[in-house]
C-alpha cells in the first residue's frame, strides 16, 4: 500500500494505491483477508468506518449457529445434499449451493483454527443440532457470540499478518472504468471521518486492481431491526455503480429483543417464558397469546418450537403454527402496545386457559426438555441450567432476565438476497466481489448457513484474486483521468448538503421516513397497496432530497446525509422488487414474509377468529431469480432470471488435476 497526497480538480486529497482493497471489517471481510495473505496476495489493505462496530462483531442469539456439512458420527451427508438442503426452498443458483457446501468443512477447520471454541466431544467430534430449514443436524455453535469469536480470531491473525486496517474512513463511491463490452471497478472515493468538517472533507481516493466489498446487510435501512445501530450496507453505493443484485424481497424477521438489540430464539423459546403486552404507559397487562390457542398445551409447544423455527414464516402460520407467536406479536404493536417476554414466570393461566405446568409439556417440547434436563420450576431456572450464557449476554448489557422482563417485536434480521455474483463471488462490474450478507446468495436458507457463506465466499473470492487478478491497479495518469469526474460528483453531492436551506428536511427526518417505510411496508406482512404506496412516498422524498439536500445540524451529520443518499435508492430498489413479484409475476406469501390479498385463498385462523386473508405461495417462482438493476437517477428494472441446478459433478480426477495446474479452472 501506498500513501500520499495529490492535486486533484483544484483539491488536495489523500490518494492510496493498495492491489487489493477490503471494504469493511466483519468477519467476511477479515477472512478473506486471511486467505489472501496465505495465497501470496500482501499488497492488501482493508478499509472501515467502525472498527467492530458490524453485526459479525455484535450480533447473535441463544446459541448463534454456524452451518455446515456434518462432521460426526455415522450421519450420511454430502456436498450435494448439502446443496440440496440451501436450494430447497427455491431462488438458490445450485452451484452457488454446491460450493458452499464443498467449502463448509474447509472453512469451518479454518475457524477452529482461529480459535472459535466450537464444542467437541472426547472423540474430537463436532457433534450438531437441527436448526431452521434443517433436516439433518448441520449446526453447531460456540455460544450467544459465535461470530463475535470469529471476528476476533480473525483480528488476532490480521494482526500476526501485518495487514494494514485503515479505520474511521467510510466509502461513499465506487470508481469504475470500461473494460471490453463491460465495467470494471478501479478503486474508490473515501471521506475520512476524523477530517470530514474541513474544506476538502477529509477525501480518500483509492486506486486499486481490486475491491472486495464485505460491509453487510441494510439493517439501518428498518424502524423495527435488530441489526446493529449504523448499520448501514453498501448496497446503494453499489447499485449506483451498476451492480446488479439478487432476490432483494428476501429477508428473514424474528422475535429479537430492542432494548439492547439481540435475536431471542433457541433456548430463550425453549424454556418456555411467558409473554404479555401493555399500554405505552406500562398498564393494562395482557397475556395476549391465550387468546391465540386453544389450550395451554399448544401455547406451550408453539412457544417452544418458536425456538428452533425462529424466524417468521408464512407456511407456519396455517394449522395453529409456530409463527402464529410472530402473528400475534405483530397485531398487539400495530394495536400500540408494547409486547414483553418475562423469564421469571411460566405462562399463566387466562382467558380460559389452565395455568402451565410442566405435567403439561407435550410432543418436542417435552422429549427436549427431558433430555436436557430442564425440569426447573420457572424459565429462567431452565435457561440458567440449559444456557446460562445466553443471560450473561443480556447483563453485560445492563439488562437482567431474572429482575425484568424483555421488550421484543418481530425485526428485520437478515437479508438473503444482496448482490449479484457468480461462482468466484464477483460481480457483473469485473473486480468487485461482493461477501457476506451483502452478496445475494441466499433464498429460503438454514439458519447460521449465512455465516458459512460469508466464509466460503471470502475464500473463493481470495482464491480468484490470487490467481487471475494479481496485476497492478491501472495506470496512474488514466486512473485520474477517469475518476476526476467522479471525485467530482462526490464533491457536488456533499456541497449540496451542506448548502442545504432551512425547508430542507433534516438527516434523521430523511432516515426515519426510510425506516418507518421499509418496516410497514417491506417487512414480514407486505400487500400490493402498501408497496406501490412506499414507492410513491419513496420516489417523492428522494426527489426532494436531491432538489433541496439534508440539513445538517452538526459537523457528523454530512456522513448520515451520503448514507441516505445510498439508503434511499437501495430502498426504492427493495420496494420495487417486491412490486414486481407481487404484481408481475404472481407471486404469494413465501419464506419470511405474508402477502396479504382480500381475495387471498388463505388465511390464519386462531381461536380469537380467522382474519389476514393471503396468498398461498406460487411455488413455480422458486425457479426463478428476481435480478434488480438501479440507474443513479433511480430507475429501477427487475426481470426473473432461472435459477441454475445443481451441477452433476463427476469430475475424474487426472483430467481435474490438468485443469487445476493450468489455471483453467478460474476461466
Amino acid at each position: 500500500m501506498l500513501t500520499s497526497e495529490i492535486k486533484l480538480g483544484g483539491r488536495t486529497v489523500r490518494f492510496v494505491t493498495v492491489q487489493t482493497l477490503i471494504v469493511g471489517s466483519g468477519a467476511a471481510s477479515l477472512n478473506c483477508a486471511e486467505h489472501l495473505f496465505e495465497l501470496g496476495v500482501k499488497d492488501v489493505a482493508i478499509v472501515t468506518d467502525r472498527l467492530g462496530g458490524g453485526t459479525s462483531r455484535n450480533s447473535g442469539s441463544d446459541k448463534q449457529t454456524y452451518y455446515r456439512m456434518s462432521v460426526a458420527s455415522d450421519a450420511p451427508d454430502s456436498p450435494v445434499d448439502f446443496a440440496r438442503t440451501l436450494t430447497a426452498g427455491g431462488m438458490m443458483h445450485g452451484d452457488i449451493a454446491y460450493i458452499e457446501g464443498l467449502g463448509s468443512v474447509p472453512e469451518f477447520a479454518h475457524l477452529v483454527r482461529n480459535g472459535v471454541p466450537f464444542p467437541c466431544n472426547k472423540f474430537g467430534a463436532y457433534v450438531g443440532y437441527k436448526t431452521d430449514h434443517d433436516p439433518r443436524q448441520r449446526g453447531t455453535s460456540a455460544g450467544p457470540k459465535t461470530s463475535w469469536h470469529m471476528f476476533e480470531g480473525s483480528m488476532k491473525q490480521i494482526g500476526r499478518n501485518g495487514t494494514p486496517i485503515l479505520d474511521k474512513i467510510e466509502v461513499v463511491a465506487l470508481l469504475t472504468a470500461p473494460e471490453g463490452e463491460g465495467t470494471r471497478v478501479v478503486g474508490a472515493v473515501a471521506i475520512d471521518l476524523t477530517r470530514a468538517s474541513e474544506p476538502g472533507f477529509g477525501l480518500v481516493l483509492f486506486r486499486a486492481e481490486n475491491v472486495v466489498l464485505g460491509t453487510g446487510g441494510p439493517g439501518e435501512m428498518y424502524k423495527i431491526s435488530v441489526y446493529p445501530k449504523g448499520q448501514v450496507g453498501s448496497m446503494g453505493l453499489a447499485l449506483e455503480a451498476g451492480a446488479l443484485s439478487n432476490n432483494l424481497l428476501e429477508s428473514q424477521f424474528g422475535l429479537a429483543t430492542i432494548g439492547f438489540r439481540w435475536n431471542v430464539s433457541g433456548t430463550y423459546q425453549q424454556v418456555v417464558p411467558s409473554h404479555f403486552s401493555t399500554k405505552p404507559d406500562g398498564t393494562d397487562t395482557r397475556y395476549f397469546l391465550n387468546e391465540y390457542f386453544d389450550t395451554m398445551e399448544e401455547l406451550v409447544l408453539n412457544t417452544f418450537l418458536k425456538g428452533y423455527q425462529w424466524p417468521f414464516h408464512a407456511e407456519r402460520t396455517q394449522n395453529g403454527g409456530s409463527s402464529i407467536v410472530d402473528i400475534a406479536v405483530h397485531n398487539e404493536i400495530q394495536a400500540g402496545r408494547k409486547v414483553f417476554m418475562d423469564f421469571r414466570e411460566n405462562p399463566p393461566g387466562g382467558a380460559g386457559l389452565e395455568p402451565f405446568t410442566m405435567a403439561r409439556l407435550t410432543g418436542e417440547a417435552k422429549t427436549y426438555l427431558e433430555r436436557s434436563g430442564a425440569l426447573q420450576a420457572t424459565p429462567i431456572e431452565r435457561l440458567l441450567h440449559m444456557n446460562p450464557l445466553s443471560i450473561d449476554i443480556y447483563t453485560e448489557h445492563g439488562f437482567d432476565p431474572a429482575k425484568d422482563p424483555l421488550e421484543v417485536a418481530v425485526c428485520a434480521q437478515h437479508n438473503n438476497g444482496g448482490l449479484s455474483a457468480n461462482i468466484w463471488w464477483e460481480s457483473n462490474l469485473k473486480h468487485l466481489f461482493p461477501i457476506g450478507e451483502i452478496c445475494g446468495t441466499h433464498g429460503v436458507r438454514p439458519g447460521g448457513s449465512a455465516l458459512n457463506s460469508g466464509q466460503v465466499g471470502g475464500m473463493r473470492a481470495a482464491q480468484f484474486i490470487a490467481r487471475r487478478y494479481t496485476g497492478n491497479p491501472p495506470a496512474l495518469e488514466a486512473f485520474l483521468k477517469l475518476s476526476a469526474p467522479q471525485v467530482d460528483a462526490v464533491s457536488a453531492r456533499l456541497q449540496r448538503h451542506l448548502g442545504a436551506g432551512a425547508g430542507a428536511l433534516g438527516v434523521e427526518a430523511v432516515r426515519s421516513d426510510i425506516q418507518s417505510r421499509m418496516s410497514e411496508a417491506a417487512a414480514h406482512v407486505r400487500s400490493s397497496e402498501s408497496v406501490r404506496s412506499a414507492l410513491d412516498a419513496g420516489r417523492k422524498l428522494m426527489e426532494r432530497v436531491r432538489r433541496e439536500g439534508q440539513k445538517l445540524s452538526k459537523p457528523s451529520d454530512l456522513r448520515l446525509a451520503v448514507e441516505n443518499d445510498h439508503m434511499l435508492l437501495a430502498h426504492l430498489a427493495f420496494l420495487e422488487t417486491i412490486r414486481f413479484y407481487i404484481e408481475a409475476r404472481g407471486g404469494g406469501s413465501r419464506g419470511g414474509y405474508m402477502i396479504l390479498d382480500p381475495k387471498g385463498a388463505r388465511k390464519v385462523t386462531t381461536r380469537k377468529g380467522t382474519g389476514m386473508p393471503h396468498r398461498p405461495e406460487n411455488m413455480a417462482l422458486r425457479a426463478e431469480i428476481l435480478e434488480t438493476a438501479a440507474t443513479p437517477a433511480g430507475e429501477i428494472t427487475v426481470r426473473p432470471i432461472p435459477v441454475r441446478p445443481i451441477p452433476k459433478d463427476d469430475s475424474w480426477f487426472e483430467t481435474t488435476w490438468n485443469e487445476w495446474m493450468r489455471g483453467a479452472i478460474y476461466e
